[in-house]
């Protein structure tokens, strides 16, 4: 696996960022989602479409572990065809937990090594993983920084996979409004993946993008690579002393269904 230590430059003192408040036990249930037949009756994309076959996919993940809850089985079906993959580690995902945490200080580290455990079970273990160590929780405060940063790393000719720019978090959020903007800038296709969304969006209430929604489906192999890849990232599915995971059973029921869903 290549690692690419590349820090952007970061502004110190900038005022930390207060994420908003995602409950992650009252959101909407897996079984809201499957009892709604627009999204069974989704189209499918062909993966060669999806990433045609000469250009690099990129996947932006705000924090360690997005990249496999939205991309992981287009990441191990891009693997199984020895195609060109760049997972883009924006942050290193230091402040999922309070300092009170036992695991706090050693997240800056446990975190990266979880999803690249995570890949590894994916079949991605020579993917090229590109650190730009922003601030966990302050994507928004170094937006500039990030920006430019990316304007440095990516090709004209690669998809660019990242957070719906609706998802609900604001980290999630920064990181698609900035590829967005790159894609009008660099040429670089764009695909916008649902990742909190899916806990708290609703299928019938008009705040869901199914006109541009499409299914990439994966074989039963891939569905258990991912499903392996899921359980790499012990921080956030376990529990933390008293208090519940940061990614609760109800939440990691979205991303074990047999397809991941992008929007176009």
């Amino acid at each position: 696996m290549l690692i690419v230590n590349t820090p952007a430059p970061v502004r110190r003192g900038a005022a930390a960022h207060h994420a908003r408040h995602i409950d992650v036990v009252h959101g909407t249930a897996e079984e809201v989602w499957q009892s709604c037949q627009r999204l069974h009756a989704l189209p499918e994309i062909e993966l060669c479409k999806l990433v045609p076959p000469r250009s690099r996919a990129v996947i932006l993940a705000p924090h360690p572990d997005d990249e496999t809850l939205g991309c992981g089985g287009l990441i191990a079906q891009l693997a199984g065809m020895m195609r060109e993959i760049a997972v883009v580690a924006v942050s290193d995902g230091e402040r999922s937990h309070p300092d009170s945490s036992p695991l706090a200080q050693r997240l800056p580290l446990l975190r990266p090594a979880e999803s690249m455990a995570a890949l590894e079970c994916l079949g991605a273990g020579q993917a090229q993983i590109l650190r730009a160590r922003i601030p966990d929780g302050q994507i928004r405060q170094h937006r500039l920084e990030l920006k430019a940063w990316l304007i440095a790393q990516l090709r004209h000719t690669d998809i660019v996979f990242a957070p719906w720019r609706l998802d609900g978090h604001p980290d999630h959020e920064t990181v698609g409004e900035i590829a967005g903007e790159l894609e009008h800038e660099l040429g670089c296709k764009l695909v916008e993946v649902p990742i909190w969304g899916w806990h708290w969006a609703q299928p019938l209430t008009g705040n869901f993008p199914w006109g541009r929604a499409h299914k990439l489906g994966f074989d039963a192999d891939t569905a258990l690579r991912k499903r392996r890849a899921l359980r790499c990232y012990h921080s956030q599915i376990g529990r933390d002393g008293e208090r519940d995971p940061v990614l609760p059973a109800g939440v990691l029921a979205h991303f074990v269904r047999p397809y991941e869903v992008f929007f176009l």
